[in-house]
C-alpha cells in the first residue's frame, strides 16, 4: 500500500514530473515536423502499454526525444532514424527496456517458481 502512496498518489512527484513533461514537450515542439508526427505517433502508441503511473513510459519517451534531436541535428531524415518500420523500432525499444511491468512481471514468476520449490523439497 505504501508503494501505491508513494508512486500514484504522491502529489509533489506528481507536480515535478508534470513540469519536466512540459519541458520535455517543448523540445518536440522545437523538432522539424516529420519528427514531431513521428513522435506524437509513437507517443501514442506507446500509452498502451503503460501500467501505474506511466512514469517508466515517460522516461522511455524522454530518451526518444534525445535520439530525435540527435537525428535532426546530424540532418537525417526521421526515418532513417526509426527505420521504415517504425512499428518494429517501438517494439524493440520498448522490449529493451526495463519497466515497471517487466518488474512485477519478474517478481511474480520468482515469488511463484520459489513457493512451489520450497514446498516440492519440505517433501
Amino acid at each position: 500500500m505504501r508503494d501505491f502512496f508513494n508512486d500514484y498518489m504522491n502529489i509533489p512527484k506528481m507536480i515535478r514530473e508534470k513540469r519536466r513533461y512540459k519541458q520535455q514537450m517543448a523540445r518536440v515542439h522545437a523538432l522539424p515536423e516529420d519528427y514531431q508526427y513521428v513522435y506524437k505517433k509513437i507517443q501514442n502508441h506507446m500509452w498502451q502499454f503503460v501500467s501505474g503511473a506511466g512514469y517508466d513510459m515517460m522516461e522511455i519517451q524522454y530518451g526518444l526525444i534525445d535520439l530525435f534531436e540527435e537525428g535532426a541535428a546530424d540532418g537525417k531524415d526521421v526515418l532513417e532514424v526509426t527505420g521504415e518500420d517504425v512499428a518494429t523500432f517501438v517494439e524493440e525499444l520498448l522490449k529493451n527496456t526495463r519497466t515497471y511491468t517487466g518488474d512485477w512481471r519478474d517478481k511474480f514468476n520468482r515469488d511463484i517458481t520459489k513457493a512451489i520449490r520450497s514446498k516440492r523439497s519440505a517433501f
